[in-house]
C-alpha cells in the first residue's frame, strides 16, 4: 500500500477503532430490534447508526444494519459473538458482526477501457475508498504502466478460448495468494466461468450499461442511437451464473436527447459507469449491502 493511502488508512483506524457493525436478516417479528439494542448496550456499546428495513411486517424478511462504539471491540469481538449467538437462535437470524477498521482487500479486474479503472484508483489515491487495492488483473497488457505507477500489483494473464480455463485458474490461485474479500470487474470484458464464480460468491461486483435488455449483444451505443433514446444509463450488481442478472446494489441514470450522438452517448455513459461503480463498492466496503434473494437492500445513510 502506497505512503498516501497508509496515511489514510492510519488515520481511519485510530478514529474508529471501537467501532463495529452488525448486519441481520432474519423472519420479522416483534421484540428484534428490543433484544439487538439491548444486547448491545449490556455489552457497554453505543449505537452511533442504526437502519432497518421490513419486506412485509407479518411473515416477511428484516433486516437491520447497528454501527456502534464499545470499549477494547478488537479483544471482545469473539466473546460478544459467542454471547450474541443465543439471540440469533432465537429469532433465527442470519448475522454478522465486523469491526468498521477491517480494510477489505480488493482485485480490479479490467481489460482495455481506462474510465472505470483509472476513477477507482483517484477515489483510492484521495482516501473514499479505504480498502486495500491488493492487486490488478488483465488480459491485456495497456494498463500495466498506470497501475504500477499507484504502487499496485499488475497482472497480464491472457484469455482466449482455448485457454480460458488454465487463465481462470491462474486467477484464482493469485487472488488466493493475496487473501481478497472483494473482486472488481471495472469494464473486464470476459465473462466468468460458474465455477470462479461459485468460488467467490457475493464478492464479485460489476458494472455494465443498463441498455440491457433493451440493447442486448454488440455496439449497444448504436443501437441506442438508432432508437433515440432519453435516458441512459449503468448499473452496478454482484455476479451470478445469471448473466447480468445479479443482485443490483447502485444504478443512475442521464437524460439524453436528439441532439446527442453517439460519441455523446458513449463519453455520458462512461462517465455514468465509473460514478456508479465507485459507488456499489464504496458500500459494499462499508458492508451497507445485504443480499436477499436475487434482490439487495442497501443503506445508503450519509451518502
Amino acid at each position: 500500500m502506497m505512503y498516501f493511502q497508509q496515511k489514510h488508512v492510519q488515520k481511519f483506524m485510530n478514529k474508529y477503532k471501537e467501532r463495529a457493525r452488525l448486519l441481520i436478516s432474519c423472519p420479522d417479528q416483534p421484540g428484534i430490534v428490543a433484544a439487538v439494542t439491548t444486547f448491545l448496550y449490556e455489552k457497554g456499546a453505543n449505537i452511533v447508526e442504526s437502519s432497518q428495513y421490513s419486506t412485509d411486517p407479518e411473515g416477511g424478511t428484516f433486516f437491520l444494519r447497528i454501527e456502534f462504539d464499545a470499549p477494547n471491540i478488537l479483544e471482545r469481538k469473539k466473546t460478544i459473538e459467542k454471547e450474541f449467538a443465543t439471540i440469533a437462535q432465537q429469532f433465527e437470524m442470519n448475522w454478522r458482526l465486523s469491526l468498521h477498521t477491517h480494510v477489505k482487500k480488493v482485485a480490479i479486474f479490467v481489460s482495455k477501457e481506462e474510465h472505470c479503472l483509472l476513477e477507482l484508483l483517484w477515489e483510492w489515491q484521495a482516501g473514499e475508498l479505504l480498502a486495500d487495492f491488493a492487486l490488478v488483473i488483465s488480459n491485456h497488457e495497456q494498463m500495466r504502466e498506470t497501475v504500477e505507477s499507484f504502487g499496485i500489483p499488475y497482472y497480464y494473464i491472457p484469455v482466449t478460448k482455448e485457454t480460458k480455463e488454465e487463465a481462470e485458474e491462474k486467477q484464482i490461485q493469485l487472488l488466493k495468494e493475496h487473501d481478497v474479500d472483494v473482486i472488481v470487474l471495472a469494464r473486464y470484458m470476459q465473462i466468468l466461468s460458474p465455477h470462479f464464480v461459485a468460488t467467490f460468491p457475493a464478492q464479485i461486483i460489476n458494472i455494465h450499461h443498463s441498455f440491457l435488455p433493451a440493447f442486448v449483444g454488440a455496439r449497444p451505443y448504436e443501437q441506442a442511437y438508432r432508437r433515440g433514446v432519453k435516458l441512459i444509463g449503468a448499473t452496478s450488481h454482484y455476479v451470478t451464473d445469471d448473466l447480468d442478472e445479479g443482485p443490483i446494489i447502485e444504478q443512475d441514470v442521464e437524460r439524453v436527447d436528439h441532439k446527442h450522438h453517439v460519441e455523446d452517448l458513449k463519453r455520458i455513459g462512461r462517465m455514468i459507469e465509473k460514478t456508479v461503480l465507485v459507488r456499489a463498492l464504496k458500500w459494499h466496503l462499508e458492508d451497507r449491502v445485504i443480499i436477499h434473494e436475487n434482490k439487495t437492500t442497501v443503506d445508503e445513510q450519509n451518502h
